[in-house]
């Protein structure tokens, strides 16, 4: 009788096992921003399938394809994804539309490690409400820089826009010298581009309130030095504006890390960009953050193993471990590392100028705001408009675009 229930001991236990060794892995989709995010996630992936029985499939997509499917994805019952991409400025949209999982009830408790302004990206309301996605990449503009021209000049990096101006009007011309180099092109570009100068000098888009303020003193101050800075330079198109810098052509330029940066090396110098006017100025925030946030669809399959992916794509561990495949930290701890801060020196500058950056105004508006604000500052730049004619038909627009 003994032998016969260990004989079926042995049986149950032999059918368990080969029940779990054939059970099919679950398949886990991320919908990507294609390019450098894909390469990261596929990297550090491997660990994560194995520990927890499944398949990771990373779709990478252009930001447009990306929006647009995962609001497709939203109306299905079953959703074909199980963590999304998102550039932080779709965030109130997706919230407001229901397209994401609230990971606060859900039970995920946030991470202090987390730079704060990243951190502030993925709730909603901005910065004070639940926590809908977790920061993935990070990415804030800087000043970048060719030190060769600036050290001919006599000049050292500048902590003002008037001192920009003033190395800008000292190299112009000089030596074929272009002495700024502005990205002005309608929409985006130039929006992204004349956003930290407007800030440095007090002014801003909107108050408290939502009033429209783009036709301020400061921001008729910031945009009068904004074409003051294109009649010492140039207006360039992103690749131009890049390869000017780096090879000594241009002095100074804005720009995201990505363009300049790569592994630890870089074609230029890099600064914190000027928060003020003037050497004498009150100092603000200047930076435009432009994080890329990691969310689960609400209508997720996997839901807690998403949870446990989107944690572990997000993790400090990960986050150093894919550095060197041009991961780009969002936590504190990662910036500071000592081995990694020794291989990646712009890791310092770039904690400073994320920990006072400014994020883009949080409204599902935003890119028709973006689009007839960009309108208007090219009206002003290319002569069209006088700066107090092209500030207040923005004025306008922006109030419209928001109705």
């Amino acid at each position: 009788m003994k032998k016969t229930l260990a004989l079926l001991l042995v049986l149950i236990l032999t059918l368990s096992m080969t029940a779990m060794a054939s059970a099919e892995p679950v398949k886990l989709v991320i919908a990507a921003r294609g390019g450098s995010h894909v390469d990261v996630i596929n990297a550090v992936k491997a660990d994560f399938e194995k520990e927890n029985n499944c398949t990771i499939e990373v779709l990478g997509l252009e930001n447009t394809d990306l929006k647009q499917k995962m609001a497709l994805d939203s109306r299905n019952a079953k959703g074909a994804y199980d963590i999304v991409m998102l550039d932080d400025p779709w965030m109130p949209e997706v919230t407001e539309a229901g397209l994401l999982l609230n990971l606060t009830q859900a039970g995920y408790a946030d991470d202090a490690d987390f730079v704060k302004t990243s951190l502030a990206l993925g709730k909603a309301p901005y910065g004070t409400g639940d926590t809908f996605a977790l920061p993935f990449a990070g990415n804030v503009t800087l000043l970048f820089y060719n030190e060769a021209v600036l050290s001919a000049a006599g000049a050292q990096v500048p902590d003002s826009w008037q001192g920009v101006l003033d190395i800008a009007k000292a190299v112009n011309g000089k030596d074929g010298k272009i002495g700024y180099v502005i990205r002005g092109q309608q929409g985006n570009p130039i929006v992204g581009d004349f956003l930290p100068v407007l800030w440095a000098y007090g002014g801003d888009i909107f108050d408290a309130d939502w009033n429209v303020l783009v036709d301020s003193a400061e921001a008729k101050a910031a945009l009068n030095l904004y074409i003051e800075l294109l009649a010492n330079g140039k207006n360039f198109e992103k690749n131009d504006i890049v390869s000017s810098v780096a090879n000594g052509t241009a002095a100074m330029s804005l720009g995201w890390p990505s363009w300049y940066i790569v592994g630890g090396a870089s074609t230029a110098g890099y600064a914190k960009i000027p928060g003020k006017a003037a050497p004498d100025s009150v100092e603000y925030p200047s930076g435009v953050i432009g994080n890329w946030l990691m969310g689960i669809p609400a209508n997720t399959q996997n839901t807690e193993l998403a949870i446990k992916l989107l944690t572990y794509l997000t993790s400090a561990a990960t986050q150093k471990a894919a550095a060197s495949v041009g991961a780009v930290p969002t936590r504190v701890s990662v910036f500071t590392d000592a081995e990694l801060s020794q291989k990646y020196p712009f890791y310092a500058t770039l904690l400073a100028a994320t920990e006072q950056s400014v994020e883009r105004p949080r409204t599902p508006k935003w890119g028709d705001i973006e689009n007839v604000f960009g309108i208007e500052l090219s009206n002003a730049i290319t002569g069209i408009k006088t700066v107090d004619q092209a500030l207040a038909d923005a004025k306008v627009a922006i109030e419209n675009a928001i109705k």
